[in-house]
C-alpha cells in the first residue's frame, strides 16, 4: 500500500520551531521528488520546499532562510525543519510524492502559529 504519513504538526508561538517528517511506504522512495505544501483557509495549496531524489532542495521565497527540507532515504522520510515560524505559517501542511506520472499526497498535518 503507498502511504504518507507526516507527523509534528502543532500550535507554537511566533518564533518558535517545528520539525515536520512524513515516513513514505510502498514506494521506491529514492527515486521519488519530494515537496511539502501548505494550505491555509480560503487560499490555494501552495509549494513550501522541495527536494529532489538527488537532494537538491527548492523553497518558496516566503520561506527561504528559515526553513529547510531534508530527506533520509534509509528511513524512507523527508522532513522540513521549521524555524521563526510567523503567524502567515499557518495551514494544514501536506507531504507529496512525485515519480514519473505517480504523485501521491499525505494526509497534513495543521501547524497553527499565535502571535
Amino acid at each position: 500500500q503507498v502511504q504518507l504519513v507526516e507527523s509534528g504538526g502543532g500550535l507554537v508561538q511566533s518564533g518558535e520551531s517545528l520539525r515536520l517528517s512524513c515516513a513514505a511506504s510502498g514506494i521506491r522512495f529514492g527515486n521519488c521528488a519530494m515537496g511539502w505544501y501548505r494550505q491555509a483557509p480560503g487560499k490555494q495549496r501552495e509549494l513550501v520546499a522541495s527536494i529532489t531524489s538527488g537532494g537538491s532542495p527548492n523553497y518558496a521565497d516566503s520561506v527561504k532562510g528559515r526553513f529547510t527540507i531534508s530527506r533520509d532515504n534509509a528511513k524512507n522520510t523527508v522532513y522540513l525543519q521549521m524555524n521563526n515560524l510567523k503567524p502567515e505559517d499557518t495551514a494544514v501542511y501536506y507531504c507529496n510524492a512525485k515519480l514519473m506520472n505517480l504523485v501521491i499526497w499525505g494526509q497534513g498535518t495543521q501547524v497553527t502559529v499565535s502571535s
